[in-house]
């Protein structure tokens, strides 16, 4: 088995060192993850750093991968010794490069005081800052087309009412479209109804919460019929955006797409409240992060910094917020006019409130990859949930503890 799981890995390794040689002094090589919609927002920001009289020469050479492709990419890449100087991305695999040595700590480097406190926790292990904060959210919120829609529900009576009374009549496809088979759209319920996977770096999944959680998933998808009954990201995103979903779960990265395919129809609000609890749905909450590899040079490091400095300036965070609609993470940028009067980042902060950090804790990938397999198990009805629920446990609690030895 060791053999298998390492076989992509070692071939990545090998495409890692064989990729040109660009990492000179003046060329800052930078990996992301980012949707293509915020590739010429990036790039902007980078030509601008460019055309600055201090960065005469400077070269910046970007590759998108996508979010597993990264994870995998960096790290056969850091091991082979070849990494991207920056890497762009969430915090959650932070904690796993922390652990490793493939990133850099930052506490000295830069000033994070200046930035918002709940997204910089979210890159916080053992007391060290591992990334520099470009965004404040990263969170999951409700979408809704106002060409079907008139109001936003409040709570999921309203929505599920709209579900079983409008619904049939606009002969929608399935009502609500979001990623039942990714864990992370499953945090806000099982906040809602009282769980949370990690407590401190102890996995707590063997919860009723976790088994309410997923006896709703059943419900929506078999009895009610309001969900889709397979359906990932691009799968929910395309019932949305042809109008065959009247609602949407989806992150805060999506906004500006659908604001452009949507126009006059675009609806935000924040998910409702779970009435049969009475507590709001709790999304993870982090941000996007500059994340430096270790064994920079002293000289380059100057220049890496002047990059993200100017990158997370005021002004580039208000024109990210313009561009991208992604709250800032810079503070005085978080009280510019151009955001405050906005009616979409009073929703969006809305909904950060009532969310709560994502964890760093390295032990969070072995939760993610084993709530992953037992969720899908259970909500395919391959196995029940309390078992299901059960195993999660048991199997997170084992890779833990390979994981430590």
């Amino acid at each position: 088995m060791k053999k298998i799981f390492l076989f992509p890995i070692l071939l990545a390794a090998f495409a890692a060192c064989a990729r040109p040689v660009t990492d000179t002094s003046k060329t800052i090589v930078v990996w992301e993850q980012e949707d293509a919609q915020v590739a010429p927002y990036i790039d902007s920001v980078f030509k601008a750093f460019k055309e600055l009289p201090e960065n005469e020469g400077v070269e910046i050479v970007r590759t998108h991968y996508q979010t597993e492709d990264l994870r995998q990419q960096f790290q056969a890449a850091s091991l082979a010794g070849v990494p991207p100087d920056l890497m762009l991305g969430p915090s959650d695999t932070a904690g796993l490069y922390a652990v490793s040595g493939f990133i850099t700590p930052l506490d000295g480097l830069f000033d994070f005081t200046k930035y918002n406190d709940p997204v910089v926790q979210a890159i916080t292990l053992d007391g060290r800052v591992w990334g520099v904060p470009v965004s404040n959210g990263n969170h999951l919120l409700m979408f809704y087309n106002k060409k079907l829609v008139k109001t936003a529900p409040k709570t999921t009576d309203e929505l599920f009412s709209y579900c079983a009374k409008e619904a049939p009549k606009l002969k929608l496809e399935r009502c609500i479209a979001f990623d039942m088979g990714e864990p992370f759209w499953l945090m806000p319920w099982l906040g809602a109804y009282g769980g949370w996977p990690m407590d401190g770096k102890k996995p707590t999944l063997d919860t009723k919460p976790m088994r309410d959680t997923l006896n709703l998933y059943l419900d929506l998808k078999y009895d009610k019929k309001y969900v889709p009954m397979e359906c990932d990201y691009n799968c929910m995103d395309s019932l949305f955006k042809e109008n065959k979903a009247a609602f949407i779960i989806n992150g805060d990265w999506a906004i500006s797409g659908y604001q452009k395919h949507f126009g006059k129809n675009f609806g935000l609000a924040v998910i409702p409240k779970l009435s049969a609890t009475g507590r709001w749905p709790s999304p993870m909450v982090s941000g996007k992060y500059f994340m430096i590899s270790t064994g920079i040079k002293p000289e380059k490091m100057e220049l890496l910094k002047r990059l993200l400095v100017f990158y997370t300036s005021k002004e580039n965070q208000v024109r990210q917020y313009q561009a991208l609609t992604r709250l800032p993470a810079l503070k005085e940028a978080g009280s510019a006019p151009e955001i405050t009067s906005d009616e979409v980042s009073r929703i969006s902060l809305d909904q950060i409130l009532k969310g709560r950090p994502m964890p760093m804790a390295t032990e969070m990938r072995a939760v993610w990859d084993s709530m992953r397999n037992y969720m899908g198990l259970a909500t395919t009805k391959k196995m029940d949930v309390d078992t299901a629920v059960k195993k999660m446990q048991e199997n997170a609690d084992k890779k833990i503890a390979e994981m430590n030895m």
